[in-house]
C-alpha cells in the first residue's frame, strides 16, 4: 500500500517547543497531537530527553520537538547532558515556538531567550495559562512589552490545557514551513518506541507521588516488554526497574509495606493500558545506583544519549 500523492503546496518542517521549565510544553504538545505523548507533572525537568511528537494532515506534516526546560544552572551530568539536548535541538529545527507565562516575565525566561537569539532561528511568542488570568486587559501591556525584547513572528495567547487557540498556532506553523515531502509516514505520531514511553509513564507516577521527596534521582529502565494471549485478550507483561541513588530512598518509594509501591505501580498501569489500548501486567523493582545523576556510564546506560 502506497501512501497518498501529497499537493505541491504540501509543507513540512520541525518546530522545537522551549521554554523554562514548568509553563506547559509538554502539555501543548500532547493538546495539539490530540493525545498523551509526553508526561506532565507540576515538577520542574519533568522532560528529560527531547521528544518528537508528528502531526500530519493531507496539507502538512508538522514536527514537533517537546525540549527540556533551560535553566542556567547545569549541576550535575543529568543536567548538563539536558541543557546539550536543547542546544542540539533548536539547530535542527525550522521555527521555534518560546512558551512563556501569560502574564509572567521571570529572569529564567530571560535566560531562555538569550540562547534563542544565538540560533537564528524564526521564533513565536506563546502566552500559555491564559485560563488562569483573572483579568485578561493585562495581556495588551504585557504583550506591548515583550514585542520591545525581540521581533517575533507573531506573539500569540493560548491555552494548552483548554485548548484556547491552539489550533491557530498550529496553522500559523504550518504556513510558515517549507514547501516539501513528509518526513513520516502520515500514521506516526513519534519518533520513538514503546518501550521508551512505558518507561515515561512509570516515572510520572514517580514524579507525582514522590515529586517532593525524591525530585530528580530516579530513573526507569524497562528489563522486558512482551505480549501473550489469555483467552483471545491481548495482554502485555512489563518488567520495569526503578533506579535511585540510595537505600533511603529505595525505601521512599517502596513505602511502608509495599504500599506506596503499589500505588505508583497501579497507577502507572492504569496509564500503560490507555496508551497501548490493552490490559499491561506490570511487575517492578527498585534498585540502588550510587550518584548516577552524575555518572556519565549510568546516564547512557539508562538511556541518556544523545
Amino acid at each position: 500500500m502506497t501512501d497518498p500523492v501529497q499537493p505541491d503546496t504540501f509543507r513540512c518542517g520541525h518546530v522545537a517547543l522551549c521554554g523554562r521549565p514548568n509553563v506547559g510544553k509538554s502539555t501543548l504538545l500532547n493538546k495539539l497531537l490530540g493525545q498523551k505523548l509526553s508526561i506532565t507533572s507540576r515538577k520542574p525537568h519533568t522532560t528529560r530527553w527531547h521528544i518528537l511528537g508528528i502531526k500530519s494532515n493531507q496539507d502538512y506534516q508538522l514536527i514537533f520537538m517537546d525540549l527540556p526546560g533551560l535553566r542556567r544552572q547545569h549541576g550535575n551530568q543529568m543536567n548538563r547532558f539536558m541543557h546539550r539536548e536543547v542546544a542540539q535541538g533548536l539547530l535542527a529545527v525550522d521555527s521555534v515556538v518560546f512558551i512563556l507565562e501569560a502574564g509572567r516575565w521571570l529572569e529564567e525566561d530571560v535566560y531562555v531567550l538569550e540562547q534563542l537569539k544565538s540560533v537564528n532561528k524564526p521564533v513565536y511568542a506563546v502566552l500559555n495559562k491564559t485560563d488562569r488570568l483573572a483579568d485578561k486587559g493585562e495581556l495588551l501591556p504585557f504583550i506591548k512589552t515583550l514585542s520591545t525584547y525581540y521581533e517575533f513572528v507573531d506573539i500569540i495567547p493560548i491555552s494548552a490545557k483548554t485548548g484556547y487557540q491552539t489550533a491557530e498556532l498550529e496553522k500559523l506553523l504550518a504556513d510558515k514551513m517549507p514547501v516539501a515531502p513528509a518526513i513520516f509516514p502520515d500514521d506516526q505520531i513519534s519518533d520513538r518506541n514503546e518501550r521508551f514511553f512505558m518507561a515515561e509513564l512509570l516515572r510520572e507516577q514517580l514524579m507525582r507521588f514522590l515529586g517532593d521527596e525524591l525530585p530528580y534521582c530516579s530513573a526507569v529502565t524497562i528489563e522486558h516488554m512482551g505480549d501473550r494471549n489469555k483467552a483471545e485478550i491481548v495482554i502485555t507483561d512489563i518488567h520495569a526497574v526503578i533506579w535511585v541513588e540510595t537505600e533511603g530512598q529505595k525505601a521512599i518509594v517502596i513505602g511502608q509495606a509495599g504500599e506506596r509501591m503499589k500505588k505508583i505501580s497501579t497507577a502507572a498501569r492504569l496509564s500503560m493500558e490507555a496508551f497501548l489500548e490493552h490490559k499491561v501486567n506490570l511487575k517492578t523493582w527498585v534498585k540502588v545506583r550510587d550518584k548516577w545523576t552524575d555518572d556519565e556510564r549510568s546516564l547512557g546506560q539508562f538511556g541518556y544519549q544523545h
